[in-house]
């Protein structure tokens, strides 16, 4: 079940437990609609007709769940004007998740809510199935060696964009972030939306304060200022 509301500006609270103790991290963007799911957050753009960003916690227990791939691509029913399932259809592009299927394995709610149409950008089909693959397998790689994340995703969204027929537009970069309290570090990702020949996923890590710089959001913004820039410039 989730919850939707249509701001123009969001402020989003992400709380976690940092030494023993909660932490609030506020994300603020320009949002057209802001919902809510049972298991990630989307700030969605009407404009771009896509997530500006997705938010999720990545836990051991979904990393290793045993739900299957549901596959039921579908409109969010928490928009006022979805995009369907159908509006990426002889596009040339995937449907990219952005929260990944495989990160939502604890059951078949969390799994099926992946595959709301707000979770997905265009992808060019060897980068989705290769290189962006093998950045999500990391991730939840990291998960296993420095317990849960929170993890922030998104295209780089600006005019002059190309558009698919449905008019959703198509990113030339990609991001993927995370915060490992457990371990106080941080992982980010930035690639351009291109098939990666011959590279791995460890060729596109970069701080965060980079990403920060393209998207123009400050991430965890909580963090006491130390520890903040410590961790934000860290590769």
């Amino acid at each position: 079940m989730g919850r939707r509301g249509s701001l123009f500006l969001i402020v989003f609270f992400f709380v976690v437990n940092v030494w023993g103790g909660k932490q609030e991290f506020i994300l603020q963007d320009v949002c057209s609609e802001f919902i809510e799911h049972t298991y990630y957050t989307v700030c969605y753009d009407d404009h771009h007709r896509q997530a500006r960003w997705v938010k999720h916690t990545l836990t051991y227990e979904q990393v290793s769940g045993k739900q299957k791939r549901t596959n039921n691509y579908r409109k969010d029913p928490y928009l006022s004007d979805p995009v369907l399932a159908s509006d990426y259809r002889n596009s040339g592009y995937d449907r990219g998740h952005l929260v990944p299927a495989a990160d939502m394995k604890l059951n078949r709610t969390s799994m099926s809510e992946t595959f709301y149409m707000s979770n997905m950008s265009p992808q060019k089909p060897r980068f989705n199935q290769r290189i962006w693959a093998a950045i999500e397998w990391d991730m939840r790689g990291y998960v296993f060696d420095f317990g849960t994340a929170h993890v922030i995703t998104g295209p780089l969204l600006h005019v002059g964009l190309e558009r698919i027929r449905s008019g959703v537009t198509v990113p030339q970069w990609f991001y993927k972030i995370a915060y490992f309290p457990e371990e106080s570090m941080m992982k980010a990702y930035l690639i351009e939306n291109e098939e990666a020949l011959g590279a791995g996923a460890g060729d596109f890590l970069v701080t965060v304060n980079e990403v920060e710089q393209m998207t123009g959001l400050d991430f965890f913004s909580e963090l006491p200022d130390v520890l903040e820039e410590q961790l934000e410039s860290q590769l």
